[in-house]
């Protein structure tokens, strides 16, 4: 790994230490917004039931789309969620495989695992548990996983094809991936690009709509299928306070901020991992 990617990671791991610890969001649909968490799930494709069914806290408005939504998960199944944060996905999905099922959520941040550890308790979810690890190097057995879902945290890695490529070997043969992220539709200008608080922000560290989906393909999964994709907004950077704080550290003219209208888009995405090699 490259001494820029070290950075990054860094980044990306104390950014979202103080998010746990502050109860704070930072990386949603809205992108750095101030708005409450239950609004931002809302926005992004939860429903109110969904919202209300989860403990207080695991809930901090990251995310950019609703993976169990189009996961199709079943009683029984084990589920793994990449970057689970405070355990707000996981305790969703937990709600739908029931004890005969579990849930594990991996992150590499351990003040979010240790919050996700409180609501699980607070929860009494006997089914979900938290592993402390990089998606890069999942700490899951080969093989052991029916369906994994992550919520706009691959565009954090810096190696997303090795991140695909763990992915792939601890589901199942046949096992499915859903992941809600950020992708690219074209380049965006330098000064974004060279900040790491916009790529904490969720939008320098995207990689393109083809790169993205190149990765999970050249992972092995088949079926890599786009089921849902929405344009996001240039305003969701402009409208509240700490988008305009982001805007005014990366130092872009305004020629230049109106370079990322259009630029960037959440999606969700579907593949499949063969049954024979």
């Amino acid at each position: 790994m490259t001494e820029k990617d070290e950075n990054l990671k860094k980044a990306v791991r104390e950014n979202y230490g103080r998010v746990a610890e502050q109860a704070s969001p930072c990386c949603s649909s809205s992108c750095c917004t101030t708005a409450k968490p239950a609004a931002i799930a809302r926005k992004i494709g939860y429903t109110e039931a969904e919202v209300q069914a989860v403990p207080t806290g695991s809930n901090l408005g990251l995310g950019c789309g609703n993976p169990i939504a189009l996961a199709s998960l079943s009683e029984g199944e084990t589920v793994l969620d990449l970057g689970s944060g405070a355990g707000f996905d996981c305790f969703l999905a937990s709600n739908i495989v029931g004890p005969s099922g579990s849930v594990i959520g991996v992150d590499m941040t351990s003040e979010m695992i240790a919050r996700a550890k409180d609501n699980a308790l607070k929860g009494e979810y006997k089914n979900v548990e938290f592993r402390l690890g990089e998606i890069e190097s999942l700490p899951v057995e080969d093989n052991t996983i029916d369906i994994i879902i992550s919520n706009c945290v691959i565009n954090l890695v810096p190696n997303k094809g090795k991140a695909f490529k763990e992915a792939f070997r601890v589901l199942k043969p046949g096992g499915r991936l859903m992941v809600s992220d950020i992708v690219l539709q074209k380049k965006l200008p330098d000064f974004v690009l060279e900040s790491i608080v916009a790529y904490v922000g969720c939008i320098a560290g995207a990689s393109t709509k083809t790169g993205y989906l190149d990765a999970i393909r050249s992972a092995g999964f088949l079926d890599v299928t786009v089921m849902d994709e929405s344009v996001f907004p240039l305003d969701c950077m402009t409208n509240d306070p700490t988008g305009q704080a982001i805007l005014l550290s990366l130092k872009g003219s305004a020629e230049e901020i109106k370079k990322l209208e259009g630029a960037i888009s959440s999606i969700k995405v579907r593949g499949i991992k063969p049954i024979r090699g």
